[in-house]
């Protein structure tokens, strides 16, 4: 007898301990992303976001990311993830929320970065590699890999699909004036290139514009000027969510000829 009533006592106990752990109410009730009709929100994974899936390994999200997901399912991407525009698409029409996860201190220290270079500017190059090991970042080197003639939408074109397919997460492509390079970056899809002269320009651009390839001329900076540039470039993030809706129309306006 004495044996059962300390075996009631015990699954009295466990009982009362699951109840306050797990009220009923916080199992039932459906969690307002998943039933609410308004547009897609990014959010910052400190939200409190009921997640339906992660997918926060990974820097491209694609339309197989997304496909299975319901109307106002909540998704959780890396803080520097793209969507390809039929992903974006997807989640648009199913008002999916997109939640990005933000490190604890703040931006990713370092980055895997694509680096090319034509002719003019594989000298520089050679100096930014070093650089950018010195600072910790992984480095794939597209060429150019001496000063012969070569020609430079070749590289650029390399340096930005390594981008946009998510084999790196920014790139930095140097010519004679960084002009050609980024006309050539940005006619691939998901690519917003800059052409960048000084530290302002450079921080602009990645704040306001969400720049994911820096295009350097070796012809108008000096290697300390490169220095700065790529420093100050690498060390800024597109965060407030008025520069973000507006990149939004950007990647818009792209999707609208990629169909």
């Amino acid at each position: 007898m004495a044996d059962e009533a300390t075996r009631d006592r015990v699954r009295a106990l466990v009982r009362d301990v699951l109840s306050k752990t797990i009220p009923e109410s916080s199992a039932q009730a459906p969690h307002p992303a998943m039933t609410s009709s308004s547009p897609p929100q990014e959010v910052s994974s400190s939200s409190g976001a009921n997640l339906t899936r992660d997918e926060s390994a990974k820097l491209v999200i694609t339309e197989d990311d997304v496909r299975g997901l319901e109307r106002g399912a909540v998704l959780r991407v890396a803080e520097n993830a793209r969507l390809t525009p039929l992903a974006a698409d997807i989640v648009s029409d199913r008002g999916i929320e997109i939640v990005r996860r933000v490190s604890r201190s703040g931006s990713k220290q370092h980055k895997t970065i694509a680096i090319g270079a034509d002719h003019g500017g594989y000298p520089m190059k050679e100096e930014l590699k070093s650089f950018l090991g010195e600072l910790g970042h992984r480095v794939h080197d597209f060429g150019t890999n001496s000063d012969s003639a070569v020609d430079y939408p070749d590289f650029a074109h390399a340096v930005a699909r390594a981008v946009a397919d998510g084999t790196a997460e920014v790139g930095i492509m140097i010519d004679g004036a960084g002009v050609g390079s980024a006309m050539t970056a940005n006619k691939v899809p998901g690519v917003r290139a800059a052409a960048c002269y000084s530290v302002e320009v450079a921080r602009n651009s990645r704040e306001h514009n969400g720049a994911n390839v820096l295009t350097l001329g070796s012809k108008t900076i000096t290697s300390d000027q490169m220095r700065e540039i790529v420093r100050a470039w690498l060390t800024t993030d597109l965060t407030e969510d008025r520069h973000r809706k507006r990149v939004g129309k950007i990647d818009a306006v792209e999707r609208q000829y990629s169909r």
